[in-house]
């Protein structure tokens, strides 16, 4: 079944920073956004098996699933390959899937994080290219693809070596564009050029493309006043040919609205638009930033229970705005929380194992400690 792109909702409701209440996914509030959502004509949700410790799935079928008839919505989840040892694990995980999320099939499913070494190695050992093939012959699957963390290289070397695949996930934001490590424009490049649909996630990088340095910010208010500094990062990814969805994965309703407000009358960038944002980049990068994106990948296996994210957004805080008290403030209220220090990392490596960034979590958290814990 191909996929056609002018079907698609140009944003997609990524489930993987959901509001919490109490430790706990705030229910109420995601039923208010996702029927937001839906209200305004979109329908396409990315949840993943690992995403809020495995409760993002269930609460999609609280939230959606029980709410909505089954062809009013497209729903997609991932296979992750660092829970697999044998191809049995595929299958057990998958039936798990479809039990949380309360579906018989998935309209999209993806291999999570394939990546040069480790992910696309386990993938191809358990065979799991083909064994996806068989589950959309089965109907479980209607479209089979991949997320992707990986080099150019490897990039072209996974497409040549399965053709069968109908869409690509990469992180593409204005600011990753031309990262060393990320290198979006160059994947995005490959994908344009052999027509691969594309879903597009971490399109504000986290969140760090909705909140600037007060200067950069004016400069979009002066050509925009009305409209949010994220809704610039959002319109830079979807005026991009070959962009098929738009991942947002979003916390509040506020930010339900706002994503509604930008693509409800989707306009593309202009000429003068796309200059004003590279100027932006260009200085927002002088300022040297540590590239997480709270994708929270990292938190559940640190043995110290340090909330790495939350560390590294007190830090870049304190880079952006100069500001001490307020970073040390946020700071302690995460350890006040149970979580461990910065200065307590044992350096045991899991996290810059499981970083989709590659980030070299030991150094930048000793980094982090000589900031916040003096």
């Amino acid at each position: 079944m191909s996929i056609d792109l002018n079907t698609m909702p140009k944003l997609g409701f990524g489930l993987m920073r959901l509001p919490e209440k109490d430790g706990t996914i705030d229910i109420d509030h995601v039923n208010r956004m996702v029927d937001a959502y839906m209200q305004a004509g979109m329908n396409y949700f990315d949840t993943a098996y690992v995403y809020h410790g495995g409760n993002s799935e269930k609460t999609i079928k609280e939230a959606l699933v029980k709410r909505y008839p089954r062809d009013r919505f497209m729903l997609a989840t991932k296979l992750p390959a660092w829970i697999l040892k044998t191809p049995e694990d595929r299958d057990r995980v998958f039936s798990e899937q479809l039990e949380r999320c309360g579906v018989d099939y998935f309209d999209f499913y993806l291999l999570h994080s394939i990546e040069d070494g480790s992910n696309g190695e386990t993938y191809e050992r358990l065979d799991c290219f083909n064994w996806g093939l068989k589950k959309k012959a089965e109907g479980k699957i209607r479209h089979f693809g991949f997320s992707f963390h990986g080099s150019p290289a490897y990039l072209i070397q996974v497409l040549d070596a399965h053709p069968e695949i109908e869409f690509v996930q990469i992180q593409l934001n204005y600011a990753d564009w031309k990262n060393p490590v990320v290198r979006s424009g160059e994947l995005y490049e490959i994908l344009h050029a052999r027509n691969i649909p594309m879903i597009i996630m971490e399109p504000v990088k986290g969140g760090t493309l909705a909140s600037l340095k007060p200067e950069l910010e004016q400069m979009y208010k002066a050509v925009r006043p009305e409209a949010s500094v994220a809704s610039w990062a959002l319109r830079f990814v979807g005026s991009l040919p070959g962009v098929m969805t738009i991942l947002s994965g979003m916390s509040t309703a506020d930010q339900v609205a706002d994503n509604i407000k930008t693509f409800s009358h989707f306009e593309p960038l202009t000429t003068e638009e796309r200059e004003l944002v590279d100027k932006v980049r260009t200085i927002m990068l002088d300022t040297p930033l540590i590239g997480c994106t709270s994708c929270r990948y990292c938190a559940p296996g640190c043995p110290m229970n340090i909330s790495i994210p939350d560390v590294f957004r007190a830090v870049n805080t304190m880079s952006l705005y100069g500001d001490v008290f307020r970073p040390k403030a946020f700071y302690g209220g995460v350890l006040s929380l149970g979580h461990g220090r910065a200065s307590e990392c044992i350096a045991c490596g899991q996290c810059e194992g499981v970083c989709p960034q590659h980030l070299p979590i030991i150094d930048l958290l000793k980094d982090a400690a000589e900031k916040l814990d003096t």
